[in-house]
């Protein structure tokens, strides 16, 4: 397993602390210079502003000061570590942290050039490929691509000791890939990314190309078609070699849980008093943000739902899965999803046809007593992936 420099992360754990510190300041402040504004506004000024004056305002520049000088001081010492001392194995448990991490806070890291920020690379066995100069010496004629989800990384696919690449791989000679990827960049460029990086793995294949799949699990599948987007606008060849694509519980039309923290950003912005506290609702980071409606096109707004049509020579499969289980007693009653979306967005189903990603009926399937992370791990999804993708 690649090593990583310590000195790096600390580097960037340490901007993190010196930004939450910033940013708590501010909120800070302007809370304060709210309430001082309280006389103005009911005397009818609609003047509002963030900052204090006089002693206070003073006060807050100094913390704000402080926390910068001395986040300058700890960058310098921890960039000259010694790389002997400095470099160490990535654990799991340290790469699921830098997953969140990045879920939440990825474009933001990416934007001040934090260490802590992940760059999208292919990666097999844990271990990064070198696609500019060999694939895989195990490569075979099938190609599976996995995609994981938001917050998560390529080492998550395993779920209970079981992962569906794996077995695909030992029963049917597939060639497993994964995508690891900074989830909290938008989608459009997590899928442009992708885009490249794919076109890249197929000129170097050594082999000739007899079956290629995508498995897109939760927002993977978002960026897997965010990725045939960018494909077909740029006559990229490695979309016409993809046979198929299936979806695991992603969130086509997009997800609650995204919507309401939408709107209580709204709601907060209502009145002066809690206004400065929207700073926290906009922490959510472009890949979250694009969960609210499923947008995979950077050429529309966010708040514009819509459903680009996958083209016609790709088999789409979609697995939805709910808490519950159907029984007589429920008859007619509308089941709930697995917990993070809806059984209709993750079969791709709407009512206005133009946004209806139009999988076949005998392509979809519905996994009850199942949540949303179960899904890389259920038996019953691997009986349905090893049937289409043999």
């Amino acid at each position: 397993m690649p090593t990583s420099r310590l000195g790096d992360e600390l580097r960037g754990v340490a901007q993190l602390l010196v930004r939450g510190v910033t940013t708590t300041t501010d909120l800070a402040e302007s809370v304060h210079a709210s309430i001082l504004g309280t006389p103005a506004r009911l005397a009818g000024s609609a003047r509002s502003a963030a900052r204090t004056r006089g002693i206070p305002g003073v006060a807050y520049d100094s913390v704000r000061r402080t926390a910068n000088l001395v986040g300058t001081g700890l960058d310098e010492v921890l960039a000259r570590l010694p790389s002997c001392w400095a470099d160490a194995a990535p654990s799991p448990r340290r790469e699921a942290m830098l997953a969140v991490l990045n879920g939440v806070l990825g474009d933001h890291l990416a934007a001040t050039g934090n260490p802590l920020a992940l760059a999208a690379t292919l990666r097999s066995n844990g271990r990064p490929l070198a696609l500019n100069e060999h694939a895989p010496g195990h490569a075979s004629p099938r190609l599976l691509v996995q995609v994981h989800g938001l917050c998560m990384n390529d080492l998550q696919w395993r779920h209970r000791g079981h992962d569906h690449g794996q077995h695909l791989a030992a029963e049917h000679g597939y060639t497993a890939i994964h995508l690891h990827y900074n989830s909290g960049l938008s989608i459009a460029e997590n899928g442009r990314v992708f885009s490249v990086l794919l076109q890249q793995l197929l000129e170097h294949w050594p082999v000739p190309i007899e079956r290629f799949a995508i498995l897109g699990h939760s927002m993977g599948g978002l960026v897997a078609r965010a990725a045939i987007l960018d494909a077909t606008r740029h006559s990229r060849d490695w979309v016409q070699q993809l046979d198929q694509i299936v979806f695991l519980g992603t969130p086509h039309h997009g997800a609650p849980l995204e919507r309401a923290g939408n709107v209580l950003q709204t709601v907060l912005g209502l009145t002066p008093w809690t206004a400065p506290f929207m700073r926290l609702g906009q922490l959510r980071s472009a890949g979250i943000q694009d969960l609210r409606h499923g947008t995979i096109d950077a050429a529309l707004p966010r708040d514009a739902p819509t459903t680009p049509q996958l083209p016609a020579g790709i088999r789409a499969y979609a697995v939805a899965a709910s808490t519950q289980a159907t029984s007589p007693a429920r008859a007619g009653r509308r089941l709930r999803g697995d917990g993070l979306v809806p059984i209709a967005s993750a079969l791709g189903e709407h009512r206005d046809l133009r946004l209806n990603l139009r999988i076949p009926p005998s392509r979809q399937r519905l996994v009850e007593r199942t949540g949303h992370l179960q899904l890389l791990g259920s038996p019953e999804v691997y009986r349905h992936l090893r049937r289409w993708l043999a």
